[in-house]
């Protein structure tokens, strides 16, 4: 069971807008929601949570560890924090092949594996996503549902203690988005690791939310079971 408590504070001052940050929200869940329209302040605690982002105040705390604490002067490296970002383009390396994609994140730095670079975590996910009969391909070659794949298996190769993943499916037409986000819960299913997604989608929300955090400027709303969540709630919290 993985424990994440998060309590920050962030003033964002930009000639475009005045934010502020706000939130605090507790979770013993495999899989967290972050939910709500654009500019609520997901993307910005995704990215702080994962330590790319330095807040005003705040503690993040994780399995027992803290990975910040402002009052205390810890804020953990995001090397190690142990957790892996998904973006939502998956940013996968175009001139590197899947395998290399993969081994990528085995080591700190920009380097280029060799294209045969043998690792036995490498391995394990190639085989365990059903990418063995791809390892030499290119990005470029793949399938969509491929590429979030390899993109994933890059993120779980150095034994993350989470998975933050930043709205995974907004990119995707319908169809595809259907059967990538069936996949992915296939994926996460198997894997003993918690998941923190954001989304302004309530199928995602359905699909994921074991716990869902509600946001809307910059402050969280509720905390709500993906059954409370009626179609009239949804389109309500769906807009801006």
């Amino acid at each position: 069971m993985t424990a994440l408590s998060v309590r920050l504070r962030k003033h964002f001052i930009t000639p475009e807008r005045d934010f502020m940050l706000d939130i605090a929200f507790r979770s013993t869940s495999q899989r967290i929601v972050l939910f709500g329209p654009s500019g609520a302040g997901k993307s910005l605690t995704l990215q702080t949570i994962a330590g790319l982002i330095e807040p005003d105040e705040g503690e993040i705390v994780l399995n027992g560890t803290t990975l910040l604490d402002t009052a205390n002067g810890i804020d953990l490296t995001p090397q190690a924090r142990r957790v892996a970002y998904l973006f939502q383009d998956y940013a996968l390396f175009p001139h590197l092949n899947v395998r290399q994609n993969i081994a990528f994140g085995l080591k700190r730095g920009w380097w280029n594996p060799s294209k045969h670079v043998a690792h036995a975590d490498v391995d394990y996910w190639l085989n365990a996503f059903d990418l063995t009969q791809v390892a030499r391909q290119f990005p470029a070659q793949l399938s969509g549902g491929q590429k979030q794949r390899v993109a994933l298996a890059r993120a779980l190769v150095p034994h993350p203690q989470l998975l933050l993943l930043d709205e995974p499916f907004s990119a995707l037409d319908m169809a595809l988005r259907q059967r990538m986000r069936q996949e992915l819960a296939d994926l996460q299913s198997g894997l003993d690791i918690a998941m923190v997604l954001i989304t302004h989608d309530p199928d995602d929300v359905a699909m994921f939310g074991d716990q869902v955090v509600s946001l809307h400027e910059g402050l969280v709303q509720t905390h709500d079971a993906p059954d409370k969540l009626s179609p009239s709630r949804q389109e309500s919290r769906s807009t801006p």
